[in-house]
């Protein structure tokens, strides 16, 4: 089960794919919010496979491919690519990783 905060309110759900884009929060093709405006900042507390968003994301936990147009912050590992239009602090990636801004990272 995770959680997911967009703008301070707080969602939980169970899914491993997570799509914030055009006012949408989508968990594993199941649309589960709706209105919460574009460039949202974006937290998630648990592990995912997937993330696309408009806006930053924070994982608490470890993710698989993001992809999103603010800054990407992870405290665990990264099992994907990261492409992001800030930056990116997270610990090990074994993909690779695109990013606007600078990168921290363990191992990339």
């Amino acid at each position: 089960m995770n959680s997911i905060t967009v703008n301070g309110t707080t969602i939980t759900c169970s899914g491993n794919n997570i799509v914030v884009s055009n006012g949408k929060i989508i968990v594993d093709g199941n649309v589960i919010q709706t209105d919460i405006g574009n460039n949202a900042q974006i937290t998630i507390d648990g592990d995912v496979n997937k993330i696309e968003c408009s806006g930053s994301v924070e994982v608490h936990g470890n993710s698989g491919e993001i992809e999103c147009r603010g800054n990407c912050a992870v405290s665990g590992d990264v099992s994907g690519d990261i492409d992001c239009g800030g930056f990116v602090q997270c610990g090990d990636v074994s993909g690779s990783i695109v990013a606007g801004g600078s990168v921290q990272c363990t191992k990339c």
